[in-house]
């Protein structure tokens, strides 16, 4: 098996999902016999957290560039980075390595393609939902979008950011989650993105009214294919 990088630590909630599931799915595949063999590079996300301008990016960049290639000596094949938000310095990060990065925007929109899913609601932080980066990486992969929902924005950054990334679970922020895909089932839309690597901890992602792609689990399984030399 080929060893697999995570950049975690953004938050760890999520990355202990990316652990569990990945090694899980090792363990299903292999007849119960083996574990992931994984490198993790937990960082300290309140150093990189809520990034606004041209310099907190730079920053963030700067920071995943060096995780990254501190992976790569220490022996990784392929890294995965465990947040959405924070593939929004991809490139430049991709960049710095020799090894490939898998995106995780590529690995939900390959999955929806084979699924014939044509039609999506993207949910997640602010600079996931609103901007272009992320909305055009899925939309290359034949899936139209419906635009973000302004009050929704507000809704999902103070869920994600405030509450999630803390470990907190509330009713009512579930409740919220389910009023917005009700409402999205009404429009029309066809199925549902969970664009942050935390927001499983609060969508039941087995029992909506929509089918949910799960980000989380589809880049978690990402990397089991490659562990297994299944891709690449």
């Amino acid at each position: 098996m080929r060893k697999m990088g995570l950049i975690g630590g953004m938050s760890w909630y999520s990355t202990e999902l990316y652990y569990a599931r990945i090694n899980k799915q090792v363990l299903k595949r292999t007849g119960g016999t083996c574990n992931a063999p994984m490198l993790i590079e937990s960082l300290n996300f309140c150093d990189i957290a809520k990034a606004n301008s041209v310099q907190d990016w730079d920053h963030v960049a700067h920071v995943l560039i060096e995780s990254a290639q501190r992976l790569e000596k220490a022996g990784a094949s392929a890294i995965l980075i465990g947040a959405n938000s924070m593939h929004k310095v991809y490139d430049r990060v991709a960049q710095s390595v020799e090894i490939p990065i898998l995106h995780i925007a590529d690995a939900v929109g390959e999955k929806m393609k084979s699924d014939g899913v044509q039609s999506a609601a993207l949910l997640g932080t602010a600079n996931v939902m609103a901007e272009n980066w992320y909305r055009q990486r899925l939309v290359k992969h034949g899936v139209t979008l419906m635009p973000a929902e302004m009050d929704d924005v507000k809704d999902m950054d103070r869920i994600i950011y405030d509450e999630l990334m803390l470990g907190q679970v509330k009713r009512e922020s579930e409740r919220t989650l389910k009023t917005i895909i009700t409402e999205i089932d009404q429009e029309g839309i066809k199925a549902v993105v969970l664009g942050c690597t935390e927001l499983c901890m609060i969508v039941d992602t087995k029992a909506n009214v929509l089918p949910i792609y799960d980000s989380t689990e589809i880049h978690a399984d990402a990397g089991v294919e490659w562990i297994l030399g299944d891709v690449g």
